[in-house]
Order: structure tokens, then sequence, then C-alpha cells
């Protein structure tokens, strides 16, 4: 990575990029927990409609989707973590900076390769640079995108069972 004139401004847009991604993530952290909460509620009250016969389908339903949604909601907050994972540092493409990268490096090694970034400004900021892109792909695929599927799955299940319900409510009415 070449840059032409290192200086505050561009720590400062890096800073700023990745407070932005810190935010961001524990935003995502926050609509997951209100999934879990919700589904995790819905499933709680409904379940005791199971044994009414004209709201047991419509309650199934629901309560199988609001599982669904507590899955998906659960795996996006859920850390990826491979514990047998050994980067390596020689490496350009090893984000030295996320500790996913370097929890399974003895300090000794860890030092080694930060003396190597800390030395070379260049590498430096190529090194932040990786890092902020990393975030951004890991809050794109893996938390939004579950975020955004449980919602999806939340709001099927919603519409789902209300048309199961409706459709009961239509066949007792043309079928008394």
């Amino acid at each position: 990575m070449h840059i032409d004139a290192p200086g505050t401004h561009i720590d400062h847009l890096l800073r700023q990029t990745r407070m932005h991604h810190t935010q961001l993530s524990a935003m995502a952290d926050v609509k997951a927990n209100i999934l879990l909460t919700l589904a995790s509620l819905m499933i709680t009250f409904s379940i005791r409609y199971l044994s009414e016969p004209y709201l047991k389908w419509p309650v199934l339903v629901l309560i199988l989707f609001c599982l669904a949604t507590v899955v998906a909601a659960a795996y996006a907050v859920m850390p990826k973590l491979d514990f047998k994972y050994r980067p390596n540092v020689e490496n350009p493409e090893c984000n030295i900076l996320f500790f996913g990268s370097f929890m399974n490096l003895d300090y000794d090694e860890y030092v080694t390769v930060m003396e190597r970034v800390i030395n070379d400004p260049a590498l430096v900021y190529e090194t932040q640079v990786r890092e902020v892109y990393e975030l951004g792909v890991f809050l794109a695929r893996k938390k939004y995108r579950f975020i955004r599927l449980g919602y999806m799955i939340f709001i099927t299940g919603l519409i789902v069972s209300g048309l199961v319900f409706g459709a009961i409510e239509l066949f007792i009415v043309l079928n008394p």
C-alpha cells in the first residue's frame, strides 16, 4: 500500500471508521437481543393456546417461526472463534489487530509481529485499513445478514400465522 502523505488526517479517518464499525456492531447486538427477547416472549405467551382447537395450528406456525427467529438472532451475536487457528504472521493478509487472529500466538510472537508493524509506517496504515475492511465484511456477512434473516423470518411468521388463522376462521364460517 502506497501513501503519498501520511498524517493526522489519515489517522483521524481510520479512527472514525473503526469507531463507526464498533457502533454498528453494538447496534447489531441490540437488534439481535430485541429479536431474541420478542420471539422468546411470543413463544412463552403462545404456548398456552396450543390446547385451543381453533388456535392450535396458527399458534404452532407462530411458535415454529419464532424458534427460527431465535436461532438466526442467536447466530448473529454468537462469537465466531477458531481455537485451533494459527495465523501466518508473515502473510500480509493476516489481521494482527483482530484478537481472533492473534489469540493463539505466544506473547513473544505477537510482540515480534507488532514491532515489525509499528516500525514501518506504511505497514501501520495497511494493517489498520485491513482491520477496517475485515470489520466491515464481518458486520455485513455475519451480523447484519443474520439479523435481517431473523427479522424476515419473524415477519413472515406473523403473516403466515395470521393467514392460517384466517383460513381456519373461513373454514368454520363456511362449514358450520
